[in-house]
């Protein structure tokens, strides 16, 4: 294995730990404070810190190689993304959002074909099926129970795939920070024009410990899975992803005590398999094209 793979691989595993790590940590102040006033707050936190780690070093001197339309693009994706997905994390278990948002692998598949003209084989479009199918199995959504939090966090797994695809369309020479950074700003501007729209609520010091927490969490995540993505081949470090499912599932247990019903067991063992299948197939085709 490579070395940037290897890279990549622990980027990636690292990331993900992080993100679930922040989605517990506003999941547990959302009982007290609102969604655009938490994430606002958190935005400012995150971008301060990256701020001062950009000076530090001495990146922000490049910050005009961000001047390039795929830069703000992936940001506003991201923020939609963020929006969407801890609306519905505030909502429903963090396992089944989790579960539900790793179909990321299953929508990039879908922009290739559309976006890039790929050749998609009947096998990979069985594994695209199977893997909506166990999407299905998590959301569960029953006649008079309509759950439009679960649908949220789906498009908001559309969203992220958008993210994931565009950040492989951002120039190399624009620093890995400084994307992080033009996301996080992003967030922080659009939930505070959000927040003009929604009472405050008084913030103790517990709260703003633990949205320092999530913020740190936050801006290690951003970084490390700017640079998984762009350090080595998705189909060898795009498994690694699923390592924040384990994560989730157990915090979402000691936080809440929250247990997935059998059919979500079902459905998250669907979209595990079925991701897994689509990188392996990618990274088959991939060796096929250099062995021509």
């Amino acid at each position: 294995m490579s070395q940037h793979n290897r890279r990549g691989i622990v980027t990636m595993t690292g990331a993900m730990v992080f993100f679930v790590a922040n989605d517990a940590l506003v999941k547990w102040v959302s009982t007290d404070l609102s969604t655009p006033q938490l994430i606002f707050v958190r935005g400012v936190m995150t971008t301060a810190l990256l701020l001062a780690l950009a000076g530090w070093m001495g990146q922000l001197q490049l910050w005009r190689t961000t001047l390039t339309r795929s830069v703000p693009a992936r940001a506003v994706l991201d923020s939609l993304a963020s929006f969407s997905y801890l609306t519905a994390v505030f909502h429903m278990p963090l396992g089944n959002a989790t579960a539900i948002n790793l179909a990321g692998p299953l929508f990039l598949t879908l922009m290739a074909v559309f976006f890039l003209k790929e050749q998609v084989t009947p096998g990979r479009w069985a594994l695209i099926v199977l893997g909506f199918a166990g999407v299905l199995l998590v959301v569960q959504p029953r006649v008079g129970d309509f759950n439009a939090y679960a649908l949220l966090c789906l498009f908001a797994a559309m969203l992220h795939a958008g993210r994931d695809f565009m950040t492989r369309l951002v120039p190399a020479q624009v620093p890995s920070l400084l994307i992080t950074l033009s996301t996080s700003t992003m967030v922080m501007l659009l939930s505070g024009v959000w927040s003009l729209f929604e009472p405050w609520k008084p913030m103790a010091t517990q709260h703003l410990w633990l949205l320092f927490g999530a913020s740190l969490c936050l801006a290690a995540g951003y970084h490390l899975l700017t640079l998984s993505m762009r350090l080595g081949d998705m189909s060898v470090i795009g498994p690694f992803r699923y390592s924040g499912l384990l994560m989730a599932l157990v915090l979402g247990y000691l936080m809440w005590g929250d247990v997935p019903n059998p059919l979500a067991w079902c459905g998250i063992a669907l979209v595990v398999a079925a991701g897994l299948g689509l990188l392996q197939a990618e990274r088959r085709r991939k060796q096929a094209l250099l062995a021509l």
